[in-house]
């Protein structure tokens, strides 16, 4: 079902996530500058994309324009070659048009959560109306969407807004295993999800907490990219803490190349998922840099 490949993996490094703490890892970064910094060295280790959510300097998740503006800006201007990729996820309770803020910035690239699920004893909320404004809102802007699937539901409704016109090829899939109330990592779970995509989609994996490093290793064998990042661990393996992001980024470059794969350089991965076409063609005015 699934031949070797030799294609080069693009690595997305998501640094900081929404509820990765500093007691969890010292090492977070949670400022801009931070940001900046950790993301200029993930790219340098072989990561293409960097997945960005923002924090206020406390730790406390946040979702301001004004934060992720410094964020992206500390990017831009430390790892300009860099894939930035905003996270339009919000706290409960924060309505549609403050969690699609961020899309004002017009980065490449952005998540999209295409279906609800409950996480441990939160209720992670993406209605079919804010999924649909939210669609329609990224692609008026340019942008092109990662679209987040916890569980086969979420493929099922990918399909289904596919078919409705809702959601464009080509499609970008991010496929999240091992999170408490979504699908589990159970290899034979993304073999199933892989099989469930539509013809041409990209796809990437990623597995919560332990599981982050054997659902890269299936992915890099299945041909997929993979997600690493502290938003998703903070550990580097059992009993020990990742020193850093590009700590983990290194790790999927050296099993990459023992697998016959190179990292993809973020030119390549800009090619490979076919980045900017509807970019180029929108008639959509608005700034492109933080």
């Amino acid at each position: 079902m699934f031949e070797p490949s030799s294609e080069p993996v693009i690595i997305t490094c998501a640094i900081t996530g929404n509820k990765t703490t500093r007691e969890m890892n010292p090492d977070l970064p949670l400022t801009p500058k931070e940001q900046g910094i950790a993301a200029s060295e993930a790219v340098a280790a072989g990561a293409s994309i960097i997945h960005l959510h923002v924090r206020e300097s406390n730790g406390a998740e946040c979702h301001t324009l004004e934060r992720f503006a410094e964020a992206v800006g500390e990017i831009r201007s430390r790892a300009p070659e860099a894939i930035i990729e905003v996270s339009t996820r919000a706290a409960a309770g924060e309505g549609i048009d403050y969690r699609g803020n961020c899309l004002e910035l017009r980065t490449e690239m952005c998540s999209l959560n295409v279906g609800s699920i409950n996480i441990g004893n939160e209720v992670f909320l993406n209605s079919p109306p804010d999924v649909r404004k939210l669609a329609a809102r990224i692609y008026e802007l340019g942008i092109e969407p990662e679209l987040d699937c916890f569980d086969l539901g979420h493929l099922e409704s990918l399909v289904e807004l596919r078919k409705r016109g809702i959601l464009r090829d080509p499609l970008r899939a991010l496929l999240v295993l091992g999170i408490n109330g979504g699908i589990t990592a159970d290899p034979g779970n993304l073999v199933h999800m892989v099989s469930r995509l539509p013809p041409g989609a990209h796809w990437s994996a990623v597995g919560i907490g332990r599981f982050q490093l054997t659902v890269a290793v299936q992915a890099l064998i299945m041909g997929g990219n993979v997600r690493v990042g502290l938003e998703d661990t903070a550990y580097f393996r059992r009993g020990e803490v990742a020193r850093s992001n590009a700590q983990l980024v290194e790790r999927v470059v050296r099993l990459a190349r023992e697998l016959g794969r190179e990292a993809a350089t973020p030119a390549q991965a800009r090619d490979i998922l076919q980045l900017n076409v509807r970019r180029r063609s929108s008639a959509v005015a608005g700034p492109t840099e933080a």
